[in-house]
Parts: structure tokens; sequence; C-alpha cells
């Protein structure tokens, strides 16, 4: 199995929609880095799984989307915790829609929150 990775730091903020939240029921920000590894079985005709700069431009343009946001004002947190578990999935599920490639098997995203403790989701093609 191949895999190509890439990784991004940005900061976004959020509180924490559960009962007895404590602190983290306050507007917080969160210095998070996400790190998006795609596999496959085939390269391409150039020994390519993906097109790395075009895996870079997907990461980069979910990122400048989160980059800052207040992730309980974005419509795909609507009515749900801003955990970083969902927030691995919605990442995920935004990369399968942006790349254009038939030889991606699967797609796994961790999201670090300060650099202590992070959540993943991984997703087949």
């Amino acid at each position: 199995m191949y895999t190509v990775t890439v990784t991004r730091d940005f900061v976004a903020q959020h509180w924490l929609t559960v009962p007895d939240p404590g602190p983290e029921g306050d507007l917080h920000s969160h210095h998070l880095t996400v790190e998006v590894q795609v596999e496959g079985e085939r390269l391409g005709e150039y020994g390519y799984l993906v097109d790395i700069d075009d895996l870079k431009a997907v990461v980069d343009g979910l990122v400048d989307r989160y980059r800052d946001a207040t992730l309980n004002d974005l419509p795909e947190f609507e009515g749900l915790n801003p955990s970083v578990e969902h927030f691995s999935r919605f990442f995920a599920d935004r990369v399968v829609d942006g790349i254009e490639t038939d030889r991606l098997d699967g797609v796994e995203v961790t999201m670090w929150e300060e650099d202590a403790a992070a959540a993943s989701y991984a997703t087949t093609v």
C-alpha cells in the first residue's frame, strides 16, 4: 500500500456544547495540526499515487476555510459538539470530494490539538 501525507498547522476556535464542559464551554482557541494521509495500491503512469501539489491545494483550501474560524458557527457543526473527532471526519470527507484520482483506496485525517491529543477518522474511497 502506498501512502502520501500532507501536514498543516492552523488555529481555530470553538466551545464545547456537552453538559458541564467546565472552562471548555467558553470560546477558546486551539493550535491544530492536521495530517492528511491518502493511500492506494496503484501508481499512475509517472509513478505517483496522487499529484502531491493537488493534495496540498485541497488541504490548503480546507485550512483556509477553518483557520481562525469559530467551528460552532459553521454549518457542518450545526447541532453537533465541535469535537476534534467530528472535525477530523469533516476534513476527511472534504479531501475525498476534492481529490481527482481513481487510484485512492482510502483517506485518513488525524487532527492534533495542541500536540497533546489527537483524533483520527479514516474512510474508504
